[in-house]
């Protein structure tokens, strides 16, 4: 079935919290591009290319490959994604954020072509709750624990609170949120690269007081051997999250054991079909792994969920309903009830755009 057209639709989404910062920067918005893969049957396939400035992706950047990266899909066959794929690999190095939109369309085309769930592509259902994993953006301690209570008050039991590299300050974070939600929350930690080595090791010691289950990603992505050094010297499970932005990188975190645990991500590791693997390479290792932060609408979500539903060996709740601290959204069809997001038997990625969403749509045909 040929492909006759490919668009691309900015998408600026309002968060809730206009203050919403982590360690790398402030985000009052989330930002990307909606990618929209027709076919000659009328078919359309979405997916969403995230703006990550942390990962080298800024907005007009991603714009700009997913320009170039449609041309060469127009009149291809869309059912062979992995030649299609393998072609933008050799046509266009790096830009993971722009092929992950494209892929996660490509599949999403085929899945509603097909009249099955995304997932049903990978394998099949095997896990569908998945427990929100919810981000705490950084503020005071005070802070911090209110909205942390207003989120458990809405079903949420597992928290990732971000701090910022100072170590006693983010020690006081963790210990005002472990008061205010109890000792039957589950609690982590992303730290975004903040810490230097000998300070994460501190911290996270001292933190292990308040049972943090994992750290994400203490220390600079580039110093491999400082990440592991601190793997080695806390008690904490420590997860890879900027170290792992490519599949060679995944291999070599698992190779050397240099971390516990992987975050995993459509968005970084360029959509599906890579992520499913890296998948694959955690699994053989026997390091842990699970769905990290995708921040951004319900479309981006629903990806990952789907993908998150075919691997049995996801090992702690992921971050899938982001979407949620979102002030709109164009996009609806996922369920999430008390702090658990429900895969269900939607055909495709299981979202579709809304009324308005969809008109804007055709506008812009």
């Amino acid at each position: 079935m040929k492909i006759v057209d490919v668009r691309i639709e900015e998408s600026i989404l309002p968060k809730k919290d206009k203050d919403w910062k982590f360690a790398l920067a402030a985000n009052p918005a989330t930002e990307g591009w909606v990618v929209s893969i027709h076919a000659e049957d009328g078919t359309i396939g979405y997916g969403y290319a995230s703006t990550m400035n942390h990962y080298g992706a800024p907005h007009e950047a991603v714009k700009g490959a997913l320009d170039r990266l449609a041309k060469r899909l127009i009149g291809r066959d869309s059912r062979q994604i992995a030649a299609l794929l393998d072609e933008l690999d050799h046509f266009m190095h790096g830009n993971n954020q722009a092929k992950s939109g494209i892929d996660c369309a490509l599949h999403d085309l085929l899945a509603r072509r097909l009249g099955v769930p995304i997932c049903d592509l990978f394998g099949g259902p095997a896990v569908r709750e998945f427990p929100s994993l919810r981000i705490l953006p950084i503020k005071s301690p005070a802070d911090m624990a209110k909205n942390a209570r207003m989120l458990a008050d809405k079903g949420v039991k597992h928290f990732k609170i971000k701090v910022h590299g100072e170590v006693e300050e983010d020690v006081a974070r963790v210990e005002a949120i472990r008061a205010e939600v109890g000792p039957q929350a589950h609690l982590t930690i992303d730290a975004n690269q903040s810490y230097a080595v000998k300070d994460a090791i501190r911290a996270l010691n001292l933190m292990a007081e308040s049972r943090i289950d994992l750290a994400e990603q203490p220390v600079k992505a580039n110093d491999l051997i400082g990440l592991k050094a601190v793997t080695q010297a806390v008690p904490i499970t420590i997860e890879a999250d900027e170290a792992a932005y490519s599949l060679d990188q995944v291999m070599i975190l698992v190779r050397e054991r240099i971390v516990d645990a992987i975050s995993l991500k459509i968005t970084k590791l360029g959509g599906l079909r890579k992520t499913f693997a890296a998948a694959q390479i955690c699994d053989a290792g026997g390091v842990r792994y699970r769905m990290g932060a995708h921040v951004g609408p319900m479309l981006l979500a629903a990806h990952a969920m789907q993908l998150a539903a075919a691997l049995p060996g996801i090992w702690y709740a992921s971050e899938l309903t982001e979407f949620d601290g979102l002030a709109e959204d164009r996009w609806e069809g996922l369920k999430l009830v008390d702090g658990v997001l429900h895969h269900s038997d939607a055909i495709g990625c299981g979202v579709t755009p809304t009324t308005a969403a969809a008109q804007d749509l055709r506008k812009s045909a």
